[in-house]
């Protein structure tokens, strides 16, 4: 069998730059990797990668932790996730935290053990041990960050402008005459959940109206349901909803079915997330789009850079969303 050292001799370079053209090529300039290529492919050179991994403590597997794997819009994210990943030569390990801090603290042992060469977190919390990680390594800590944006962490990320896509949301209900905007939040523990509901303020404050009507949910349908129905009774009830995910829009669908209102005619609806059902609803649901499979493909790129020593500094991407405009809102009544 050809080994390293025949590679390199046809190709007239060092073992170092066959192995660097195997490990990271974009590090290897053109003509040169060429010619390492060629080599390999006359050769019938096939790199022995259990040896390898036993030389680098490299496995070659990604952890990637979601606070909620049932939630549609995390399947979507982790399909780009597992994409990018497979073209780099990984595999992906998949763990549902369910937004309990014991079982983010469990799967962050994995990465402290080697089980994994670098850990994707799609939550808002990092455990202390991977804290002290990042404190000590800084941009070559093997951690990186998707959906939330959170620059205290300390690690790479990639994400949207909430804030920006959340007062896009509220200028559109505006902009259809609405004044009385319930907004249904998730955690506010969250800062993706803080940013949306400092957009959807100062959209609101821009227009010089008071405060908005705002009620905690936790993303879930069921609680869509909940705190819609509480902001529903109210004295002054809203003519508009804003949901800050589509399954907490698909509560309040529900809600307005219980109170015996139409939607768009009575009260129109806004969500965030687009995931693939958003358009199936009826009516069809107003809502921000997110990139979602980019954003796994984005954070797969980020962690290879820390892991191939190109990362010198924490990068935080910001990707781009868009208002997706459906049957589920309209002009308020007797406009």
């Amino acid at each position: 069998m050809p080994t390293m050292q025949d590679v390199a001799r046809a190709a007239g370079v060092s073992t170092a730059t066959v192995s660097r053209v195997l490990s990271a090529p974009e590090r290897v300039a053109e003509e040169t990797r060429a010619r390492v290529e060629e080599a390999i492919s006359r050769l019938g050179y096939a790199p022995n990668v259990a040896a390898k991994n036993l030389r680098t403590l490299r496995t070659h597997k990604i952890l990637v932790t979601v606070p909620d794997i049932s939630n549609p819009f995390f399947s979507q994210v982790i399909r780009g996730v597992e994409e990018a990943a497979s073209a780099a030569g990984y595999s992906v390990l998949l763990g549902d935290t369910r937004h309990d801090p014991a079982r983010e603290a469990q799967y962050a042992g994995m990465l402290r053990r080697k089980e994994a060469d670098g850990l994707i977190f799609l939550g808002h919390r990092l455990p202390a041990s991977l804290a002290e990680m990042v404190s000590r390594q800084g941009a070559a800590a093997p951690i990186v960050n998707g959906c939330e944006f959170s620059p205290g962490l300390g690690v790479a990320s990639a994400h949207i402008d909430n804030q920006r896509a959340a007062e896009e949301a509220m200028d559109h209900l505006f902009a259809l005459g609405h004044r009385r905007v319930g907004v249904v939040t998730g955690p506010l523990a969250s800062p993706l959940s803080r940013d949306r509901l400092a957009g959807a303020r100062a959209a609101a404050a821009r227009r010089g109206l008071g405060g908005l009507a705002v009620a905690q949910g936790d993303f879930s349908i069921e609680s869509g349901l909940a705190q819609s129905l509480a902001l529903l009774d109210a004295h002054e009830p809203p003519s508009a909803l804003f949901c800050f995910s589509d399954e907490m829009a698909m509560g309040a669908l529900e809600a307005l079915r219980r109170r015996g209102l139409a939607c768009p005619t009575d009260v129109s609806l806004v969500g965030f997330d687009d995931i693939r059902y958003a358009r199936h609803l009826d009516p069809p649901l107003t809502t921000v789009s997110q990139p979602k499979e980019a954003i796994g493909h984005e954070v797969v790129r980020l962690l290879l850079d820390v892991l191939s020593g190109a990362a010198d500094t924490v990068r935080h991407v910001t990707l781009a969303h868009q208002l997706v405009v459906r049957a589920s809102t309209a002009a308020v009544r007797g406009r």
